[in-house]
């Protein structure tokens, strides 16, 4: 569903990714790790357009997108949960769902069933404000807004920081429930080794702009991926 291929990206004169290589497949969950400040969100930025790149290639669903700006890609089906959730704090938990609706083509405008299935917390808030909810309720809400858009890649940066752990689980479970449908690609960076652990079908850890270790689920249990996040 998603190629990275051999990526650079700068900030001024400051290199944040090295030739970063990635695949994405349809039905699973892949997950990004690193320690902060190594490139993680910076690699999502890049994916999602809110970032150009210097060099490399981003294509999605066979489709070179590197160039496309970010609501072009939203339109093709890429849902973004940023880091620090950033929902609408004076719109309600309803618009702020409805916001989800801007790259749908009207006839499509609907909240799906699964979003209130998912977090029925949200269906029981839909008047109140967004800035009102615990943290747990608005990365909840996020990751909601994100489903409206009916993703055909879901991209979350680091859903569990700074969340209880019940609601922990139930973002968990939530993935898992999208995973299982077959039709979504999930690419989920994070800090929480136990988190991705449970989640990830392939994995790749990040140091200074570039992949160090990569593999599949099997290959995620051994002590050196713990390690690299605990330096």
């Amino acid at each position: 569903m998603l190629e990275v291929k051999n990526i650079d990206l700068y900030y001024g004169a400051a290199q944040a990714l090295r030739g970063i290589s990635l695949s994405v497949e349809r039905g699973k969950v892949t997950c990004v790790l690193g320690r902060n400040g190594v490139g993680k969100t910076s690699l999502l930025r890049a994916i999602v357009g809110h970032q150009p790149v210097a060099s490399g290639s981003i294509s999605f669903d066979g489709h070179d997108i590197t160039r496309l700006v970010p609501f072009e890609r939203a339109r093709l089906g890429i849902g973004y949960v940023p880091q620090g959730r950033e929902i609408f704090p004076l719109l309600t938990v309803q618009e702020n769902l409805e916001t989800g609706f801007a790259p749908l083509p009207r006839a499509s405008r609907e909240i799906p069933d699964d979003v209130y299935s998912l977090f029925p917390v949200l269906n029981d808030m839909l008047r109140r404000r967004g800035g009102d909810l615990s943290g747990g309720q608005q990365q909840q809400l996020a990751i909601a807004r994100a489903l409206v858009m009916r993703p055909r890649l879901l991209v979350l940066d680091e859903p569990t920081e700074g969340i209880q752990p019940s609601i922990i689980k139930d973002i968990g479970s939530a993935i898992k429930y999208l995973r299982g449908k077959g039709d979504i690609a999930i690419l989920l960076v994070e800090q929480y080794f136990e988190f991705a652990k449970e989640l990830a079908d392939d994995f790749a850890v990040m140091e200074r702009g570039q992949f160090v270790l990569s593999g599949d689920r099997a290959a995620m249990q051994k002590t050196d991926v713990r390690q690299r996040l605990s330096l």
